[in-house]
């Protein structure tokens, strides 16, 4: 991660300004404010996080958002946005690597996530992680596009690969 972007928890207190975000990038397809609340409500089975960055006055501005939702054995990525003049920065790539090490901490296997068959970018960005296209949902969100289903198959951890060898 660049040394100008810190990833923390999403709290109560985010919630106005992710909406806000969420509407600006996914427009028609974005969350209600209540959806955002309810999931924070939920940290058991979910973990929501801010990445801000830092700019050369020494103000700190939030450039994303991201949302995981986790079920052993399947972790699903609920969210992930990243403004436009931040984009290009490694934010996404961040938060992905957060994300996925969470679903790991709770004991996923895989990792599921559906992206809009317009949007390219984060495609591509999902498959260099290695995750696998699997299913199409046609017409899938309220602007006519696909959601396409794509699955990271996590490689196992041996329980005996946390323990300390004892020769």
């Amino acid at each position: 991660m660049k040394a100008d972007v810190v990833l923390r928890d999403m709290t109560d207190a985010d919630v106005d300004a992710v909406t806000v975000m969420d509407q600006q990038l996914f427009s028609i397809d974005c969350w209600p404010r209540s959806m955002f609340v309810a999931e924070l409500r939920e940290p058991a089975t979910r973990r929501y996080i801010i990445a801000e960055v830092r700019d050369g006055f020494g103000e700190t501005k939030t450039a994303g958002y991201a949302g995981l939702m986790c079920l052993p054995p399947t972790g699903d990525i609920q969210t992930i946005g990243v403004l436009p003049e931040f984009e290009g920065r490694g934010i996404a790539r961040a938060m992905l690597d957060e994300l996925i090490a969470e679903a790991v901490r709770r004991g996923a296997m895989d990792i599921m996530l559906e992206v809009s068959s317009t949007n390219p970018r984060a495609q591509e960005l999902y498959r260099r992680y290695g995750f696998e296209h699997i299913h199409t949902r046609p017409r899938y969100y309220r602007d006519g596009s696909d959601g396409l289903i794509m699955r990271l198959i996590l490689p196992e951890i041996s329980a005996h690969s946390t323990q300390e060898d004892p020769s």
